[in-house]
């Protein structure tokens, strides 16, 4: 068993190797996600946020409703009409109300969104570092083996 492992959660056997696995992706997931939060602090925004942000720039220029987001979300528990309404309040994306469907809002990402989302992208290699113990590799495999989980 990983040293690791053993230090996180104070644990010297598993009933399994299924069972060890759980609780490794468990604590690499949110050690990454401390990672991610650490790194996006500097810009002061979450990771949610970052990632509708993502999302509207992909729609490049057409606007999406917060449910469209939310299905697009990598954590669709978010609730994303708060972190759409705290993106309008740092001008990061704006809200109208639907021409189609008055029940809706279309949702755009501003131009200091877009600035702030490329200043991201040239920084996003100091992030990628927290993998630089793989090789190009492992990192191949790692990936593969994660996209099996999930099919």
């Amino acid at each position: 068993m990983s040293e690791f492992t053993e230090t996180e959660i104070q644990q010297a056997s598993f009933t399994n190797e299924q069972h060890r696995l759980r609780i490794n992706l468990l604590l690499t997931s949110g050690w990454l996600k401390n990672e991610i939060k650490e790194f996006l602090d500097q810009f002061e925004i979450t990771q949610q946020q970052f990632n509708i942000l993502r999302i509207l720039r992909g729609a490049k220029g057409d606007p999406l409703s917060t449910n469209e987001i939310c299905e697009k979300m990598i954590d669709k528990m978010s609730d994303t009409s708060r972190i759409v309404d705290r993106l309008v309040t740092k001008g990061l994306v704006t809200k109208q109300p639907c021409p189609h469907d008055g029940r809706k809002v279309q949702v755009f990402i501003s131009g200091d969104g877009k600035y702030l989302l490329s200043t991201i992208d040239t920084k996003l290699k100091n992030l990628d570092a927290v993998f630089d113990n793989l090789t190009d590799k492992e990192v191949v495999v790692l990936n593969e083996l994660l996209e099996k989980i999930t099919q």
